[in-house]
């Protein structure tokens, strides 16, 4: 750690906690998206890709998201599990940088989640082969044409290849706009002995 990032420190701070505060507000002002993030991906040749996916569950484990595990995102996982979720709330200003590794969350959590779904939603996930080349919109209509009547009057079930994602944190930084870019960041890192909380220059 920098002499810059030292200026304040607690072992017995809580960023989940905080988290949970920012995010609530958030949804609240806008349930439709906010819970949107950009989800940042290096794969084993070094390339980065980034995303806008949607949190779906949190807690002090760490943070899921819900995916095909066949696709782009998933396999880049898959060859380096590092990745960083950004959460950006202009309407309060603050942003939230998450950074960790990713797993694969158990199965009995993606399929509470999937019951949850739509029914179309449901539909798109044994649809879409995410990420793969589409020959033509049409196709992809018909292959839900399809699947709705395989599925009628039945529950769908979830989709062996489709899943949740969760990053478990090891760094979780806030920052809160103030006047004259004269910003406040506030960096939390995990510890053996908990989360110790450090002060940022903005």
């Amino acid at each position: 750690m920098s002499t810059d990032s030292i200026a304040a420190t607690s072992p017995d701070a809580d960023p989940i906690a905080r988290f949970r505060d920012s995010f609530t507000k958030a949804v609240w002002r806008s349930p439709e998206t906010g819970n949107a993030c950009v989800l940042a991906t290096v794969n084993a040749e070094g390339f980065p890709a980034a995303r806008v996916v949607l949190l779906k569950n949190f807690d002090e484990r760490g943070f899921v998201f819900f995916t095909n595990l066949l696709s782009r995102k998933a396999q880049d996982l898959r060859q380096n599990p590092r990745a960083s979720l950004v959460f950006f709330w202009p309407d309060f200003g603050e942003q939230v940088r998450i950074e960790g590794v990713v797993e694969v969350a158990d199965d009995v959590e993606a399929d509470a989640y999937f019951a949850t779904r739509p029914r179309l939603s449901q539909l798109g996930a044994w649809a879409s082969e995410q990420s793969q080349s589409l020959p033509s919109r049409e196709a992809l209509v018909d292959r839900v044409t399809t699947l709705s009547r395989e599925f009628d009057g039945v529950p769908i079930p979830r989709p062996p290849h489709w899943g949740g994602l969760r990053l478990t944190p090891r760094r979780i930084e806030f920052w809160n706009a103030e006047p004259h870019r004269l910003h406040d960041r506030d960096l939390y890192e995990r510890m053996e002995s908990g989360w110790l909380k450090s002060l940022l220059y903005p």
